[in-house]
This record gives structure tokens, sequence and C-alpha cells, in this order.
């Protein structure tokens, strides 16, 4: 019965901790899933990049790209650093990049080699 109980526990605690990682992992494919965003994140996983970089590289104006590079910020998939007047934002840690990756696998590798 007390073994029971435990293995009750236990089966719980490892469903609350897969709950909160679905919610982690769906918070963070939000993020992902809005394709000016993804844009510049792809653009980011070759090197760090000012606003002013991204605007000519997207053609997009200042206020649509700082929106979203604000977002990524918020959602912790890119960091920035301070130099003189510039901030150079890049990728914020490596699990972004492993997705990133796998994403280009997926949608760019493969297309590429049946063309």
């Amino acid at each position: 019965m007390v073994l029971h109980a435990l293995k009750e526990i236990d089966i719980s605690d490892e469903l609350e901790t897969m709950a909160h990682k679905a919610h982690e992992a769906s918070e963070f494919l939000k993020a992902l899933a809005h394709e000016s965003r993804l844009v510049i994140l792809c653009v980011l996983a070759e090197g760090e990049k000012t606003v002013g970089d991204l605007e000519a590289l997207l053609d997009q104006r200042q206020s649509t790209v700082s929106q979203q590079l604000a977002r990524l910020r918020f959602d912790g998939l890119v960091a920035t650093r301070r130099d003189g007047k510039n901030i150079y934002y890049r990728l914020a840690n490596d699990d972004t990049r492993i997705v990133l990756d796998a994403i280009h696998e997926v949608f760019c590798d493969k297309r590429a080699s049946k063309q």
C-alpha cells in the first residue's frame, strides 16, 4: 500500500515536471512561429548583428526589426552587448542554436538537395 502511494507521488511529480517543460517548450515554439522572428534568429545564428545590420539584410523598417528583437529578448532567445552607441544582438544560448540547426536541416538542407 505504501509502495503504491509512493509510485503515485512519483508519477504525479513526473507529470507536473512534464507539464512545466511542455509549457516552456510551447512558449519557445511560439516565439519561433513568427516568420520575421525566425528569419532574425537564422541571421543571428551566423553571428551578432546590430539593428541597422538586420534592417539592411531583411529589408525591413527599423521599428519592425526592433519590435521583433524586443519580443525575442523578452523570450530569452537573444542577448545584447553595447559597444559605444551600437547594440549588438546574438543568440542567447546553445538551445536556440540547436533548434535552429534542426529547423535548417529539415527545411533548408533537404529542400536544397532535392533541387
